[in-house]
């Protein structure tokens, strides 16, 4: 059976940049790790080179080789798409690079697009004027698994900007908890036959309309089982697992975990609905809104902060259970405690401004535009236990105060799950540094004339606002907004079937 191991890469530009990222080595394994664009213009504007690199133990480099069958390694890293880029490396030279200061790899990965076009404008990490230098990773083998479909390795993305996060709320005491949960539809088509088709017409695994049928799981009942029990099989946990509202659509409730294993969870469980999907004829689409007249596919994030005793932060004290905290900003923060409050604050502070960070996608705005009407929230807003607001905090009475949380309900099941938990982490972190108050009245208590009088403050319509709504001379905003400008260009570019259809004949 394959391994999975992680590996830590820390990705340095041979000359004055420095930046550090995750990667997974895999013996039939895969395992992510890192630090993504770390530091990167305070390293490039001092011109240093300096790493400091902690050596691997040798025998965790053995441990990690897996079976002495096992001959080579997938080795690979995510690019800002969520997208596996990486190779086959022999075992040899997997050891190599495990036990020493690592191996080159070519920087493009963060110079092209999702689909190898170099970006429009050049980018601080990888460009043509440092000719897309070799970076240098390096091999964390902090973790590792095996893979239970197939027995080549696998290597995940570097968590670095997750990372920075998790050190700031540790510095704090604290550690970053999350879930998330995957909507997403699935065709009876192959790669073959989606492209044969033109991407149109296609075929979903089911017909009609049937959340939490317990009918429709008896068909493709094969697919269905074989995602839970492979995820199980692949250390990756899962809550729920049911059919949601849509033809052919999934919902699946990964673990409640630490926030670095949910994101390694997340990006992996995509992975392998894919993988488990070509073996039964299935293609699982993680796109936020593959049709307009339905719901789209949500990635709704859950999130809380432990202390050191692992005592979750946002509940209320055992004195406070029955009638609630004596000073809540309204009756539905009454339940949650002061930091929590305050990291709410912090995420309906920023939220807006990092956008792109949540919905990275030209279609995932589509999922948002229609509003509470599709189960998608286009408003900064937040409610007790409500699923029309964009951040539902979920307390007693319906849960114990050791489950108390919020559920980000604004992203879709295209976000890149590092960036994601990081943009929330951060914006609820800053809001616990900086007291913020709760100040805007819940989503039970707005009106559509609130909305008209601009009460409510909406979220960016499109991936063009949210990126000039984020963008700011810092190195990792100016980088990932690039990609995001880059997107949008081509966007812009692109002539639709719709157009065509409208137009064409009568224009």
């Amino acid at each position: 059976m394959p391994l999975f191991t992680a590996a830590t890469l820390e990705n340095i530009p041979y000359c004055a940049l420095r930046v550090r990222m995750a990667w997974m080595p895999v013996t039939n394994a895969l395992v992510p790790a890192g630090d993504l664009f770390s530091h990167i213009s305070e390293k490039w504007a001092q011109g240093k080179t300096d790493l400091h690199m902690t050596r691997v133990p040798f025998r965790m480099v053995e441990r990690a080789s897996g079976s002495i069958k096992d001959t080579k390694v997938k080795v690979a890293g995510v690019d800002v798409d969520g997208v596996l880029r990486g190779k086959y490396m022999s075992k040899e030279k997997f050891l190599s690079a495990a036990s020493s200061n690592g191996f080159g790899f070519c920087s493009v990965i963060f110079g092209w697009d999702i689909h190898d076009a170099v970006y429009s404008r050049e980018l601080l990490v990888s460009n043509k004027q440092n000719g897309y230098r070799d970076i240098i990773a390096t091999i964390d083998l902090s973790s590792y698994r095996r893979i239970p479909w197939e027995y080549n390795p696998l290597v995940m993305d570097p968590r670095g900007i997750l990372r920075i996060t998790t050190e700031r709320a540790a510095a704090r005491s604290l550690q970053c908890y999350a879930g998330v949960e995957y909507e997403y539809f699935n065709f009876k088509e192959t790669p073959d036959s989606v492209s044969e088709k033109k991407f149109s017409g296609l075929q979903p695994l089911t017909p009609g309309m049937h959340g939490y049928s317990l009918l429709r799981t008896q068909m493709n009942k094969d697919y269905f089982r074989d995602l839970f029990d492979d995820s199980t099989r692949f250390e990756i946990g899962i809550e729920g697992h049911h059919t949601e509202t849509g033809p052919g659509v999934f919902e699946t409730a990964l673990a409640y975990t630490s926030a670095m294993r949910m994101a390694d969870n997340a990006i992996l469980f995509k992975y392998l609905a894919k993988s488990v999907g070509m073996k039964h004829g299935v293609m699982p689409s993680f796109m936020a809104k593959p049709w307009g007249n339905l719901p789209g596919c949500s990635g709704h994030v859950h999130v809380s902060l432990r202390d050191g005793t692992g005592r979750n932060i946002f509940s209320v004290s055992d004195a406070e259970i029955k009638d609630g905290r004596a000073d809540p900003a309204n009756d539905n923060t009454k339940f949650m405690s002061q930091e929590g409050e305050w990291f709410l604050a912090g995420i309906l502070e920023g939220i807006a401004d990092v956008m792109p960070m949540l919905v990275p996608t030209i279609n995932g705005y589509k999922r948002l535009v229609g509003g509470e009407a599709f189960w998608a929230p286009n408003a900064v807003t937040y409610g007790y236990d409500s699923r029309a607001a964009s951040i539902r905090i979920i307390s007693p009475p319906s849960v114990p105060p050791a489950a108390t949380r919020l559920e980000v309900r604004i992203p879709g099941a295209d976000m890149n799950p590092y960036y994601a938990l990081s943009a929330i982490f951060l914006l609820g972190l800053r809001g616990i540094e900086k007291q913020l108050e709760l100040n805007t009245p819940p989503i039970s208590k707005l009106t559509e004339e609130d909305r008209r009088n601009g009460k409510v403050k909406m979220l960016p319509r499109s991936l063009e606002a949210a990126t000039i709504q984020m963008m700011r001379p810092e190195s990792f905003v100016d980088h990932f907004g690039g990609t995001r400008e880059h997107e949008v260009k081509l966007w812009n570019e692109a002539v639709t079937n719709w157009e065509v259809e409208r137009y064409l004949e009568l224009a």
